[in-house]
């Protein structure tokens, strides 16, 4: 009798073990699932760009889009940025006007996807795409 409920309580832990690992590989299979099929953050949304001024004068800034449009950002002062606005994908021309003195940049422009345009303190241009995903 003794053994028989050792017995007993060997398979009852047996089941609950399997019980256990049915239902942690279950909750791991949801997981994984979940985290696959989660939505992009973006959805084909059209590219952002904006300016940083880190030199040592006020940048304007007027940008021809690849649809033809122009915009201008004026007197964007040292050490602060422009929001970021949208524009159409594809190529964009940035021409920054800084004591005078045009700098041009051109940037291929993709939707999903935010743009820094760094202007450093020798009015050097830089680029950063920021994946928006």
């Amino acid at each position: 009798m003794y053994t028989s409920k050792l017995n007993n309580k060997k398979i009852n832990n047996t089941n609950k073990m399997k019980s256990r690992t049915k239902f942690a590989a279950f909750f791991l299979f949801a997981l994984l699932a979940l985290s696959l099929s989660s939505c992009k953050k973006c959805k084909n949304e059209q590219p952002g760009a904006r300016i940083i001024n880190n030199g040592t004068q006020n940048a304007s800034v007027q940008i021809q889009t690849s649809n033809g449009n122009t915009v201008n950002i004026n007197n964007v002062d040292p050490g602060t940025s422009s929001s970021y606005s949208n524009y159409a994908a594809g190529q964009v021309k940035f021409t920054l006007k800084i004591n005078g003195v045009d700098y041009e940049e051109t940037v291929q422009l993709s939707n999903c996807f935010y743009y820094d345009i760094a202007i450093d303190s020798n009015n050097n241009i830089t680029t950063v795409a920021i994946d928006r995903n």
